[in-house]
């Protein structure tokens, strides 16, 4: 497991993942670009979803992430999925195209009807 030096993982984490057999790998300090995976995912939150909302309460930010989640894995293209979404879809070729507000209209889907 890939993690940063966060002090959430304490002894207790690591100990936990070694009885997995998982092997831990910290990585460097101050070096948020080794684990790119994880910033790229926390940066595009950030951009399409969190810089254009207010946040009233902890309960509020868990509806608004998994809102995002469902967008983000049903319905958002991916250009390295050839514009597919990582849940892929059926092509819809006929019908009428009608748009689906997603978080109050922050996004929309686009569907044929």
């Amino acid at each position: 497991m890939i993690r940063d030096r966060d002090c959430i993982y304490g002894t207790i984490v690591t100990r936990r993942l070694r009885a997995m057999g998982i092997r831990d790998k910290p990585t460097a300090p101050a070096s948020p670009w080794q684990n790119g995976f994880a910033e790229r995912l926390i940066g595009s939150i950030r951009r399409e979803c969190l810089d254009h909302v207010i946040v009233w309460s902890e309960p509020h930010l868990h509806r608004i992430l998994r809102s995002y989640a469902n967008y983000y894995n049903n319905m958002r293209t991916h250009r390295f999925l050839t514009k597919d979404a990582p849940i892929s879809r059926s092509v819809q070729r006929t019908g009428i195209i009608s748009s689906r507000p997603i978080l109050g209209g922050l996004h929309h889907y686009y569907l044929r009807a």
